[in-house]
């Protein structure tokens, strides 16, 4: 009988910490890569996504407002931002120091549709189905950032030059509700046509959006949708990533080998979640900070 009580105790508390304490315990996850030409100045890409932002998460708000005080070159946002009909206007109020920033991001799913509620167990059986919830105001918000400048690279294309550094960008629409289109991304001669870097963007990183980005000989992969897993275990990680994503990608930056060259994937956790699934456990809500350098 005790170890029913012990089970119970351990329960009511990990409930408690990931429901009332983790969720907020926002993150800067910093990491260097090398990826530019030899020569070149160093880049700070900020790495947002996932933020599914409701009205009253004045908290994460807050937090999301002060990361243009870490002055980034670049901001990559893998979709995902809202998660409330109400969400399109504090969630730019948010964004606005760093909308003053070179940008580029590409929708998810919760960018079109409010969130239903669902069985969270079901995640374990597989990806979650296409949702059909309420129609947001994408279109408000997508002008909010193209009106800023900030690249849309939902099935398209963009460039830059940042720091003298040349870029091409490639980014894809959201893959799990199968808005990808795949055939939108340019071939690799053409793509790395007067490029120092090639930057793709996804929200869902299937492993087909993978493969036809590494194809197209993108060099670096940002993408988010996963959440980290969300709810993880310590010391065995992520129990899903909703997607194909191996689990042990489901975070971080991961490197793949496709069509003969070594591409990196970099997906960030997040900072938010479903409002009917208010948890996170053993996975901090995070954005990436990436300091890209020249390579050796």
């Amino acid at each position: 009988m005790i170890w029913l009580w012990v089970i119970l105790a351990i329960g009511a508390l990990a409930a408690i910490w990931g429901i009332g304490i983790e969720r907020h315990l926002f993150v800067i996850r910093r990491e260097s890569l090398r990826v530019l030409p030899a020569g070149s100045q160093p880049l700070i890409v900020l790495h947002i996504g996932d933020l599914h932002v409701a009205p009253w998460q004045k908290r994460k708000l807050a937090f999301i407002n002060k990361l243009g005080e870490l002055s980034p070159d670049l901001v990559i946002n893998t979709g995902d931002n809202l998660g409330h009909a109400a969400a399109v206007g504090p969630t730019l109020v948010a964004l606005k120091p760093l909308l003053e920033r070179t940008g580029a991001f590409v929708n998810g799913s919760n960018d079109y549709h409010a969130p239903e509620p669902r069985n969270p167990l079901a995640y374990l059986g597989g990806p979650s189905k296409v949702g059909h919830g309420k129609k947001l105001e994408t279109e408000r918000l997508v002008g909010g950032f193209t009106s800023a400048g900030w690249l849309d690279l939902n099935n398209r294309q963009g460039r830059a030059v940042i720091n003298g550094v040349s870029i091409n960008f490639v980014g894809v629409d959201d893959a799990h509700d199968g808005l990808d289109r795949l055939n939108s991304i340019p071939s690799k001669d053409d793509l790395a046509s007067g490029a120092d870097l090639v930057i793709g963007v996804s929200h869902a990183p299937y492993l087909r959006v993978i493969d036809a980005m590494g194809e197209g000989g993108v060099d670096i992969l940002f993408a988010g949708h996963t959440h980290g897993g969300q709810v993880c275990i310590p010391g065995f990680g992520a129990l899903v990533t909703n997607c194909d994503l191996p689990r042990k990608n489901a975070k971080g930056v991961s490197s793949w080998s496709v069509a003969g060259k070594s591409m990196i994937l970099n997906v960030v956790a997040g900072l938010g979640h479903s409002i009917f699934a208010p948890v996170r456990f053993a996975c901090r809500p995070e954005v990436r900070l990436l300091t890209l350098l020249p390579k050796n």
